[in-house]
């Protein structure tokens, strides 16, 4: 690929979890990445073209913008700005590809009231409206959930406390999501896809946390809390409209086969990476002393 007959593609969210690795995917496939972080200091590749600006700031996007031919748009702001945001990239894309969820995915995990999936919902439409050529992501449970929920008990040696052992999803692989993301961001095709993504198998909450433990070569011990001690734990941590959600979801997937899709293999040509793969990649950030 000709960078200079190429042009940018930018990057929302380009720090982030997912963002940072559709930085990376695109500079790999020879396309010219336009990054937008709150700061300027920051640890995004060289190649690389970083322009600071926020999406509560819809003014601060017009100097990143200009020249550009794709966004990945990434929502982690308040709602308020959407519209104004999504104007704007209307003004100077032509593709937009936004990591939305799967809150159309008839599965009961999936079903539950959750603000973020209105706000998605409400995002999708504005993008609709404007006409441009748009790709929505979808992806499910991210694997890397699990950093945030189980790696400071298993780094501290403890047993993992958590509701719904029992509770069946098919995490995927926050790589597979980028390289989907940064695959419809530069490829023909996908103009009014609806890619839900999920990894290839259906596995317990229980069944991850040993996936966890042979990665570490030692036994992971799995502790059952019900909602209300979950909610006590962790109310503190978690906005309660997020707890609530959380548990709703479980609760409605215990009994339940994962929902499972092929869209990461259809587009990449491959298998999504499994939960083990990804838990042995990961495995240092759940070593004790990490």
């Amino acid at each position: 690929m000709n960078q200079k007959d190429t042009p940018p593609v930018l990057v929302t969210g380009a720090t982030g979890r997912v963002g940072r690795l559709v930085v990376d995917q695109l500079l790999d496939a020879g396309v010219p990445v336009r990054a937008l972080a709150r700061r300027s200091d920051t640890d995004l590749p060289a190649k690389a073209e970083v322009f600071t600006g926020d999406l509560t700031a819809p003014d601060s996007l017009d100097r990143a913008l200009n020249g550009v031919g794709a966004v990945f748009l990434l929502w982690t702001a308040p709602p308020r700005t959407a519209e104004a945001v999504v104007d704007r990239l209307a003004a100077h894309a032509r593709r937009i590809v936004f990591l939305s969820s799967p809150h159309r995915t008839p599965h009961p995990f999936f079903q539950q009231p959750n603000p973020m999936a209105a706000l998605h919902a409400g995002i999708e439409r504005l993008i609709a409206a404007t006409g441009l050529e748009s790709t929505i992501i979808r992806p499910g449970m991210f694997a890397s959930n699990s950093l945030a929920w189980w790696a400071p008990a298993i780094r501290a040696g403890e047993a993992v406390r958590w509701p719904y052992g029992a509770a069946e999803s098919a995490p995927v692989d926050d790589r597979d999501i980028a390289a989907v993301a940064a695959r419809t961001l530069h490829e023909d095709g996908h103009a009014g896809g609806h890619y839900v993504l999920t990894g290839s198998e259906s596995l317990t909450q229980a069944a991850q946390v040993e996936a966890i433990g042979n990665a570490l070569g030692r036994r992971i011990a799995f502790e059952e809390l019900t909602p209300d001690e979950f909610r006590r734990l962790w109310q503190d941590r978690a906005p309660a409209s997020a707890i609530d959600m959380l548990l709703a979801a479980w609760s409605a997937a215990v009994g339940q086969p994962a929902y499972i899709t092929t869209a990461v293999a259809d587009i990449l040509g491959r298998a999504p990476r499994t939960f083990h793969r990804w838990a042995v990649d990961h495995a240092g950030a759940f070593a004790e002393g990490s």
